[in-house]
């Protein structure tokens, strides 16, 4: 049998279990709110965990908080974020619209850890909560907590990624190949310019993700219930922001608008936007990485992957990409995320946007899934693939669309015959062209060779 202690809150008395850091109304939402195994992510606490304390000091500057009490909360803060406490956390993601839930779930908890180091006796509303809405607590905790995984963990996992295929493309600088549109043959390029296009399109990416960091930094708290900021001080908004950026290292500003910034989450809408375009440039490498691979001998063939487990359990032998399908179910996951984060973002109504658990959760479990991801890519498929040359060079000798280079000499009709008569033969294209043209074998070598035809623009 389990130990429990009674609580009360304004609706009256509630069990809760004795060694709960806890209270009454943490336990009303696990209670009430039974849809998932899905909590808040832990750098969304820890993101909460750094604005109760910045809450705290600039109550305490501005003279409605005593500073033993200002301390006390912070010390509690920081220990919240050094310590393992996700047991102390359990409320469902699916949970009231505002977040409320999970904003007292932290309040309880620093209640009780006041309690335990300062033996100061503090009310999870009337203090730690002091000058504070979960309207303008949880839309701050999405921004923070955004930012400070998208520069910790994406950001550093896509240049890491980019500087792979830097590389790559150095070591594969001589290859040339065939080049495909359509999945079908086209004209020759360098396999270096092609994982250099990966890596440009990472950076490209990088710097969309870059170019939303200011607009996170505009933080909404102080405008408390509505946006008028009810029952703050004046100038907490801009105090509070300044002691969050000593906390964090960010210039953290207060929005344009409060009223704004706690109705709508065009922001979160905007970064959950370029994950998902970010991850489509990450799916864009591993169906190449898939397709290049395939075979080893009824696909393309082109290079192999590292072996990095057996791929089939009934086919002895078979090695799978796997490397690149787990990317691309990754990358289902981020742009079905962008999915649900745009219906709750369209769920902001008058004064107050009612979905921000949700987008909260899964803007943080794309932004985990991205890096993941790039790292994956980066390290487990990019960096090791070898090149299988001869197969390359097999293809390229055999691929009537060379003649796209003697369009210049002798038209666009006539080397289309001769491209039709090596397909229907299957000759070289370089034998067939010396039969149906007057170039000399010489011209034809030098019209026809795939190194010159890559290099030009």
């Amino acid at each position: 049998m389990k130990a429990y202690r009674i609580e009360q809150d304004s609706m009256g008395d509630v069990q809760v279990p004795e060694e709960a850091l806890y209270g009454a109304q943490t336990q009303r939402a696990v209670d009430n709110f039974k849809f998932s195994p899905l909590k808040m992510p832990t750098p969304f606490i820890t993101a909460l965990a750094q604005i109760k304390a910045a809450a705290a000091q600039a109550n305490a500057e501005l003279g409605v908080l005593p500073k033993e009490s200002a301390q006390a909360i912070v010390k509690a803060c920081d220990k919240l974020q050094k310590g393992n406490y996700r047991k102390a956390f359990p409320v469902d993601v699916f949970q009231t619209g505002s977040g409320t839930s999970t904003n007292m779930n932290i309040n309880e908890v620093l209640v009780s850890l006041v309690r335990q180091d300062a033996g100061l006796e503090l009310h999870p509303n009337d203090h730690i909560n002091l000058s504070q809405s979960s309207n303008d607590v949880i839309p701050t905790a999405i921004h923070l907590s955004a930012l400070q995984q998208l520069d910790k963990l994406l950001l550093p996992a896509l240049e890491h990624l980019r500087t792979r295929c830097t590389r790559k493309a150095v070591e594969v600088s001589e290859i040339i190949k065939t080049g495909r549109t359509h999945l079908m043959d086209a004209v020759p390029m360098r396999m270096e310019d092609e994982v250099r296009a990966w890596g440009s399109q990472v950076r490209m990416a990088e710097s969309r993700l870059e170019s939303l960091r200011g607009e996170l930094m505009k933080l909404p708290q102080g405008g408390t219930a509505v946006g008028t900021g009810l029952n703050a001080p004046r100038g907490f908004s801009r105090r509070f922001c300044t002691h969050l950026s000593n906390l964090t290292t960010y210039r953290l500003t207060p929005p344009e608008s409060h009223f704004a910034a706690q109705a709508c989450q065009d922001t979160a809408l905007a970064l959950s936007g370029e994950l998902k375009t970010a991850a489509t440039a990450l799916l864009k490498i591993a169906e190449d990485l898939r397709w290049m691979n395939s075979g080893p001998y009824a696909g393309l063939g082109e290079i192999t992957l590292p072996a990095l487990q057996p791929g089939s359990s009934i086919m002895p032998g078979k090695v799978n990409p796997v490397i690149p399908e787990a990317v691309i179910m990754a990358v289902g996951q981020i742009t079905g995320n962008d999915a649900s984060i745009t219906f709750c973002a369209q769920r902001g109504q008058f004064q107050l946007n009612t979905a921000l658990p949700l987008i909260a959760y899964n803007l943080l479990q794309s932004i985990t899934l991205l890096s993941q991801a790039a790292k994956a890519l980066a390290d487990q498929a990019i960096a090791g693939f070898s090149v299988n040359e001869s197969r390359i060079q097999e293809a390229l000798q055999r691929n009537p669309i060379l003649v796209t280079a003697l369009n210049p000499v002798i038209g666009y009709e006539r080397a289309a015959e001769i491209a039709k008569a090596a397909y229907a033969s299957g000759r070289p294209l370089i034998e067939v062209a010396a039969e149906m043209t007057e170039l000399s074998p010489e011209a034809l070598e030098k019209l026809l060779d795939p190194a010159q035809l890559a290099t030009q623009e």
